[in-house]
């Protein structure tokens, strides 16, 4: 009987506090492993990472960290043939890096772009570069962007050591800069762009940093929470404005005015996952309890409806699609955490 044969469409996860970050493992050898972050108003927060069990159908926690503050993002290394060590980042007073084994998480290195202060800028985002993993992007409320590199390189003894260092850091933004991602054009190292309270959406060049592009200004100058670049076909990103209904979808050939509007939730959008393998699927979440996959295709016509739809019991606050695994889709609302088969 063939694995896919055996498989649900939902599988179910609770945890013991609400589920804030949350993502999904690159490694294909590591199939429906997760991170789950806390989201506790208080200094003391823990992050989890759960794993299905295929044969018992259901989610089980493999090990469990503490986390200063509640983390706004966690990633997985970007390695999809486990070259690099089993990391994963997370971010909130800092940029943390963890290296996972079966048994136990460990603080491998904190990050801090400002050594002379005792006080650090919460960090808001961050994004991890695809095409080389040595490459890490922040953004940060005090308006800048800090490029980090990465060595995983020195081993000793049998530990690869992992250290970090600033690149670059740049005033983004004249005010908070909420999120930031590395676009796949051009070799996919140099470019990346970010929004902020400002209400725009800017793009850099690594080999250029004198100037920006300004994408996108939102027309009332309402901050932007979100950024996602198409992941097949990088003309395409999508952004959301705080409290708003909709998702704007931007080409960049095109600056300032929007490809499309998605706009059939019924409440403000809290995330947006473009599929992996499609350059024109894209799912939308929100506190509207749903979770909507589009087809873009029609651009520049409207696009009225979604093609999809799912109904969570509460406010869906993140969303994210497995790179590795294309027919799956991860939601998180209250103390949960499912997954979806799409």
């Amino acid at each position: 009987m063939s694995l896919h044969g055996k498989l649900k469409e939902i599988y179910k996860y609770e945890a013991p506090w609400t589920v804030h970050a949350m993502n999904w493992t690159v490694r294909p050898d590591k199939r429906f492993r997760l991170a789950l972050g806390s989201f506790v108003e208080e200094y003391n927060n823990k992050v989890q990472i759960v794993g299905l069990d295929e044969d018992n159908s259901e989610f089980v926690c493999r090990n469990m960290f503490d986390h200063p503050y509640p983390t706004t993002k966690i990633m997985w290394i970007p390695d999809t043939i486990g070259a690099y060590p089993d990391l994963m980042a997370t971010i909130g007073d800092y940029l943390r890096l963890w290296r996972v084994s079966d048994t136990e998480t460990r603080l491998e290195c904190l990050l801090n772009s400002d050594k002379d202060s005792d006080f650090c800028a919460p960090l808001t985002s961050f994004d991890w570069n695809e095409v080389d993993p040595n490459l890490l992007g922040t953004s940060s409320i005090d308006t800048t962007c800090t490029i980090w590199g990465l060595e995983t390189g020195q081993v000793l003894g049998s530990v690869n050591l992992v250290t970090g260092h600033v690149k670059t850091q740049l005033i983004a933004h004249d005010k908070e800069v909420y999120d930031i991602s590395f676009s796949r054009a051009g070799g996919g190292r140099d470019l990346f762009a970010s929004v902020g309270a400002d209400g725009s959406v800017r793009m850099f060049d690594l080999r250029h940093l004198e100037h920006s592009t300004i994408i996108y200004e939102d027309p009332q100058h309402h901050p932007l929470l979100r950024l996602c670049w198409n992941k097949q076909d990088p003309n395409y990103l999508a952004t959301m404005a705080m409290d708003s209904l909709e998702v704007v979808i931007l080409d960049v050939r095109v600056p300032c005015t929007p490809a499309t509007r998605l706009n059939n939730h019924r409440a403000c959008v809290n995330g947006i996952a473009w599929a992996p393998h499609s350059s024109c699927h894209i799912c939308t979440a929100a506190d509207d309890h749903q979770a909507l996959i589009w087809d873009i295709q029609q651009m520049p016509r409207a696009i009225e409806d979604p093609i999809l739809a799912y109904t969570a019991k509460g406010e869906i606050n993140n969303v994210q699609w497995a790179s590795t695994q294309p027919d799956w889709i991860a939601i998180c609302y209250n103390n949960c955490l499912e997954i979806l088969r799409v």
